[in-house]
């Protein structure tokens, strides 16, 4: 039996004494009840992204702080154990500048195709991440946009849409891709189409609608990936907000031929929660996954909120209830600005670096996230848990190894003792979960 707690003005991720059985006098408290023999999805992990910022932040720090990064996210004994990333094609705003791989125009044979931009800071990032985790991490790649010559604007920024004439390049953009990690020794898990397809930004952006998104699984990326014997490459749709993400899906969804090669669909949680329409999606295309694909605190670094680590907890919780298989963050490391960014679009981070002291930064969100990366292990199942009040939010696993890990968050400003009852364990648990906090139980 384990009791993880982070609270306001506590410690972070602080292991606690072992629990008190509930008694009779405590009958009267709010229940956390969690039965394990009621299953349902099969999580695939947690993590974040690896960005150029990131990569090129974590290059500025000296040896002993970039080890301590990679522990922080990666050890599986000692950090977050992190199994399930992000990373960028091409450039994003979050890069250093617009860059594309297959940068000479009209280069339809892909003859100049390169990545040796990510040679310089985001592989040695992505390389080393593996190596301290010491076993697989599930590697999602998403453009931000197709290179300039492959668009209708003439330019990776400010939207624009992909020529038709290019679809079939810009597949094989994707294939390549693929096989130049694979030679680096990072191997891509999966790809989404278009990173926030309906966003016309003024950083690296393109538009798709939802039937030029499925026509483009269904007649160049699917097919172009089965030809490459890359077949085993997840697609993933859609790639932004939960506030159209069952209308968009669905027109792929719906469509037998582009579905054959859908494995899930991907959202973002910016314009608002929406939780429901994960439930939707699940609801309509049971036989499709569930990916949280990325989420940040915008306009900031925001260092020292603690809004920011409950933000994050609430959104996993309520995904993971409506049968998400898996949560990435977005970028894995900033800077005290909230960059590098080459617009100006500064982010928080779970991790913050001080570059005028070389510091690493914890934030709550940091914290937050460990108390779902470091217990539910990749192969958990969610199970059935339930709080009879609203104020104890949560959720539960069951672990490969036969652990259950349930995870209760307070957000209210009152204490919050309760009982946790697990079906089948003969002792019941008295907890009291501290104003503003979170608290794991793996038993």
């Amino acid at each position: 039996m384990r009791c993880v707690l982070t609270s306001r003005g506590g410690p972070f991720l602080a292991e606690q004494r072992a629990l008190p059985p509930a008694t009779e006098h405590d009958a009267h408290l709010p229940r956390v009840w969690v039965d394990p023999a009621r299953r349902f999805q099969v999580i695939e992990g947690f993590g974040g992204a690896f960005t150029e910022a990131s990569a090129v932040t974590w290059l500025k720090l000296d040896e002993a702080q970039r080890e301590a990064l990679l522990r922080a996210y990666f050890d599986p004994l000692h950090g977050h154990g992190y199994t399930l990333c992000r990373v960028h094609m091409n450039s994003c705003d979050f890069a250093l500048g617009n860059y594309a791989h297959a940068a000479t125009p009209g280069d339809f044979a892909l003859e100049h195709f390169s990545i040796e931009r990510d040679r310089q800071a985001l592989l040695p990032f992505i390389q080393a991440a593996l190596r301290m985790a010491g076993r697989p991490i599930k590697l999602l790649a998403s453009p931000w946009s197709p290179p300039p010559w492959m668009k209708t604007n003439g330019a990776m920024n400010g939207g624009g849409s992909l020529r038709p004439e290019c679809r079939a390049a810009w597949a094989q953009c994707f294939v390549r891709f693929i096989q130049a990690y694979a030679s680096e020794g990072v191997p891509i898990w999966a790809v989404s189409v278009q990173n926030e397809p309906m966003a016309n930004q003024r950083w690296d952006s393109c538009l798709y609608t939802a039937e030029e998104e499925r026509d483009f699984v269904r007649d160049h990326l699917g097919p172009a990936l089965h030809a490459a014997g890359l077949g085993h490459v997840h697609i993933v749709i859609h790639d932004h907000n939960r506030d159209e993400m069952v209308e968009r899906a669905s027109v792929v969804l719906a469509d037998p031929e582009a579905a054959r090669f859908v494995w899930g669909t991907g959202f973002h949680w910016y314009m608002g929660d929406h939780f429901d329409h994960v439930q939707l999606l699940h609801d309509a295309w049971p036989d499709k996954q569930l990916l949280f694909t990325e989420g940040c605190q915008e306009s900031g670094p925001h260092t020292g909120s603690w809004d920011l680590g409950e933000r994050y907890a609430r959104s996993m919780i309520n995904d993971l209830n409506r049968w998400t298989v898996g949560w990435i963050d977005w970028n894995l490391l900033l800077d005290e600005q909230g960059g590098p960014n080459h617009v100006g679009n500064y982010c928080s981070a779970p991790m913050l670096a001080d570059t005028t002291t070389g510091s690493l930064l914890p934030q709550s969100s940091y914290a937050y996230l460990g108390h779902f990366a470091r217990f539910v292990q990749p192969g958990a199942r969610r199970v059935l848990c339930a709080a009879t009040r609203e104020v104890l939010e949560c959720t539960a696993f069951i672990n490969p190894d036969g652990t259950v890990a349930t995870v209760v968050m307070n957000r209210s400003e009152v204490e919050q003792p309760f009982v946790l009852g697990v079906a089948g364990q003969r002792q019941r648990l008295r907890l009291t979960l501290p104003p503003r906090a979170i608290t794991t139980v793996l038993a």
